[in-house]
């Protein structure tokens, strides 16, 4: 089958830019997003893929100075503002993350494949680093964050070839679901996204490569990258080959086709009738999973780039391989890894492969979108978290509380952020994105707070606390909604009349309008002037 052309490529399904607001120390400011829908190249990556060899661009001006085994030339680093200390899973420490750069952080986050609708799993993961990003901004970074689209991959043609559609369409239209959740859940977009099929030039030029350093063959059924060839190989796994062989871990491989060795992974897949193709040296065909995030990470943030990112599933063998081909071609790769813990159900992952999941559609038309932040934000990020109605309803009750102190500090004059608090926030944030602490902390403020202002202290402590808890709200990018919706007409008439009720001592009356007024989507509530209404 002849490759896409490129007027085929189908246009980007979001616009080319939009601004989010953020927080920030100083203050909101607003955020530029740009998606890149077509061919970039890094000033700093140095990677020209046509008529040059991946490994013969220009060299990275900010090399870095930590090397690991088999991760090419050691570089100088600086550590970034604040001392933030991350678990690295290649070091199985927490360490501080060091960048290439002062005040400047270059994170990628594998993103989703468009076969489907996303689950609870990829609303954490997403939720986990947009946290992240948010909180590096707040302390003055500059983030350029990626995270790419696999449109091209077995999934997306399985689905396509189910429900007879082409799949491109399949990819199409799951990558606006996924974008469409990502803004329900107030995830800020990336300022890049490029996509698998937008690299597949590149991702030749790389397998090319690969093959001139004999760390990759060529077989009847595709092209395989030799991992004995590859120094470390089993970093992020924490094991050897010849452990992993041995099936003295979590993870062992087993052995198939045309494989030099069992743990040899696809790069270039030829092609099947009746599937897309592209035109290689080595015969039609598509790439391997593994291949893109390697090329379109170093295109985008260089080499050395600071943080790779992903759900825990990723790192062995996604992540592994990533690494393995950059390594081989003697390519600085990323600097830190981070990996977030699963959502489970019943004590197992969570996953589409186990048929267990919920979607995050599915979430958000039921419940308050926030909630889902506020239970990411309630677990340590390493940590499996059990997502299920009780939990999420426990959170909608949390929400509750903070909207009512927002509503309650509507008017409270501006202040400068109680400096104690300010402290407390960044101390457990920087070490290792300590979430759970933080929760703790912003729940702690709405009990100080409404203490205050019970005792009349508008003018006093109030004001700093109310700063320094909307400051962290912001910097987590946890939304309150401190203006209530104007209560309908008919609303408010059985508001009144249930406070004549009430006058009148009418309980049951009283308690029969509370009622009425809650099946229509409000929640009545007590207070001295008489019945408050807002929305359930």
């Amino acid at each position: 089958m002849p490759a896409p052309s490129r007027s085929a490529v189908r246009k980007p399904l979001v616009p080319m830019a939009a601004t989010s607001k953020i927080a920030s120390r100083s203050g909101t400011v607003m955020l530029t997003e740009s998606r890149t829908t077509s061919l970039r190249r890094s000033e700093t990556s140095g990677v020209v893929f046509t008529g040059l060899s991946l490994r013969s661009g220009k060299k990275n001006p900010t090399p870095r100075s930590r090397k690991r085994s088999g991760e090419g030339v050691p570089c100088r680093t600086v550590r970034c503002p604040p001392m933030i200390r991350l678990y690295d899973t290649a070091l199985s420490a927490v360490t501080p993350l060091e960048t290439r750069e002062a005040g400047k952080v270059s994170m990628y986050v594998c993103g989703p494949t468009v076969y489907g609708p996303p689950h609870l799993g990829h609303g954490r993961f997403s939720l986990v680093f947009d946290i992240l990003r948010r909180y590096l901004i707040w302390s003055g970074n500059k983030v350029s964050y990626v995270s790419n689209i696999t449109d091209i991959d077995d999934k997306i043609l399985q689905r396509a070839a189910q429900e007879g559609r082409d799949w491109t369409e399949v990819a199409q239209e799951y990558e606006q679901v996924w974008y469409s959740a990502m803004d329900a859940l107030g995830v800020l977009r990336p300022d890049h996204d490029p996509h698998a099929t937008q690299y597949v030039e590149q991702m030749v030029q790389l397998i090319a490569d690969l093959i001139e350093q004999d760390a990759a063959y060529v077989t009847p059924d595709g092209v395989y990258l030799s991992v004995d060839r590859v120094p470390g190989y089993g970093l992020l796994a924490r094991q050897s080959l010849d452990e992993m062989l041995a099936g003295g871990g979590d993870r062992v491989i087993l052995g198939e086709g045309n494989k030099h060795h069992p743990a040899d992974f696809v790069l270039w897949k030829f092609a099947k009738p009746n599937e897309p193709a592209w035109p290689s040296p080595w015969g039609s065909g598509r790439p391997g999973w593994h291949t893109e995030c390697v090329v379109m990470s170093l295109d985008l943030l260089g080499d050395g780039f600071d943080l790779h990112g992903g759900g825990m599933d990723l790192a062995f063998p996604h992540h592994e391989n990533e690494r393995a081909q950059a390594v081989a071609i003697g390519r600085p790769f990323a600097g830190h890894w981070m990996h977030n813990g699963f959502v489970e159900v019943g004590g197992e992952k969570m996953s589409k492969s186990l048929n267990n999941f919920t979607t995050l559609v599915d979430l958000i038309a039921s419940h308050d979108p926030r909630a889902y932040r506020l239970v990411v934000l309630g677990s340590h990020y390493r940590s499996p978290v059990e997502v299920t109605d009780s939990t999420i309803a426990a959170a909608e009750n949390a929400l509750d509380r903070l909207d009512s102190l927002a509503r309650r500090v509507a008017e409270v004059a501006p202040a400068e952020p109680e400096p104690a608090a300010i402290a407390a926030f960044q101390q457990q944030m920087d070490n290792d994105l300590d979430t759970p602490a933080t929760y703790a902390q912003i729940f702690g403020l709405v009990t100080e707070i409404n203490r205050a202002l019970d005792a009349g202290d508008e003018q006093g402590s109030a004001g700093p606390l109310v700063a320094a808890w909307r400051q962290i709200l912001g910097a987590v990018g946890l939304e309150v909604f401190g203006q209530a919706q104007q209560a309908p007409a008919e609303i408010l008439a059985l508001a009144s009349q249930r406070d004549e009720a009430r006058a009148a001592k009418e309980w049951a009356l009283a308690d029969a309008l509370r009622d009425e007024i809650h099946a229509a989507g409000w929640v009545a509530e007590d207070s001295p002037t008489g019945t408050q209404v807002r929305q359930a």
